[in-house]
């Protein structure tokens, strides 16, 4: 069973507000799925190194985005620690607010329901819906045991594609 990632959407609050939504079935068990959303192990095999994750509420979390050229770090505190179920992260003002919420749908799929809060332009929404997007097919990848392990073979060009995607998108 193939994971297909379906588009985000997002609404925009008070002009600058941006609450990104995704929803995408994995066909793999919920703890297979934690580990990569929510351990310094899984997170670089498919979103970003995790320098520091302190597993519990009010615990720290430091993030490095591998896939540019100068790696870009954001600092915050995990905000919800439910394992197997929920995971918050609080960055720093650009990155804002990520959970990821996990919900077993059978003993081997997990549905797994993103929202991220960010504030910023129209065009920094743009840019964030296609960066997970594109993100998740890292996910389903890595999942499926082909896990980005250099990010320098890493290119924007799907990011493009999907970017100008979701300009034409109503």
């Amino acid at each position: 069973m193939d994971a297909t990632i379906r588009h985000g959407t997002s609404e925009t609050r008070d002009g600058s507000i941006h609450l990104l939504r995704f929803a995408l079935r994995l066909p793999h068990p919920a703890v297979r799925v934690w580990a990569a959303v929510a351990t310094p192990e899984g997170l670089p095999t498919w979103l970003a190194a995790a320098d520091v994750l302190e597993p519990h509420v009010g615990g720290a979390i430091t993030l490095r985005w591998l896939n540019a050229t100068d790696p870009v770090a954001a600092e915050g505190r995990v905000t919800a620690w439910d394992p197997e179920r929920v995971v918050e992260y609080d960055l720093d003002t650009l990155h804002g607010r990520m959970r990821f919420h996990l919900e077993p749908a059978d003993a081997d799929a997990t549905v797994v329901r993103l929202t991220h809060e960010l504030r910023g332009t129209d065009e920094l929404r743009l840019d964030t819906l296609a960066a997970w997007h594109d993100h998740f097919e890292l996910l389903a990848a890595a999942l499926d045991g082909q896990p980005m392990t250099d990010w320098s073979d890493w290119t924007p060009g799907r990011w493009q594609e999907l970017r100008e995607e979701y300009v034409s998108r109503p």
